[in-house]
């Protein structure tokens, strides 16, 4: 994905779903983001959801981000998977 360092926060950088075939609570799922980085998820409705922005974004500190999303479901152990997305960062003449 490539995304303009302009974005303002709450920009939706990346749209998903995720899928587990289980039923009841095994079948639920969760998504968290590995690491501190500007980005947050928002659900959007059952095993959807966003990768928003969540600050400002400066091309000139980091160029790029590699976000890991990690699933998880409700089972007992929980199962987990992720995925990494690369975002760069457009530049945006700031003169």
């Amino acid at each position: 994905n490539n995304l303009s360092e302009a974005a303002g926060p709450n920009t939706v950088v990346a749209l998903f779903n995720v899928r587990d075939r289980d039923s009841g609570e095994n079948g639920r799922t969760s998504c968290e983001l590995s690491g501190d980085q500007p980005f947050s998820i928002t659900p959007l409705a059952a095993d959807a959801y966003a990768l928003v922005t969540s600050e400002a974004l400066d091309r000139e500190q980091v160029s790029e981000y590699n976000v890991t999303v990690r699933v998880a479901d409700g089972g007992s152990p929980p199962l987990s998977a992720s995925k990494t997305l690369l975002v760069r960062l457009l530049d945006v003449n700031d003169n």
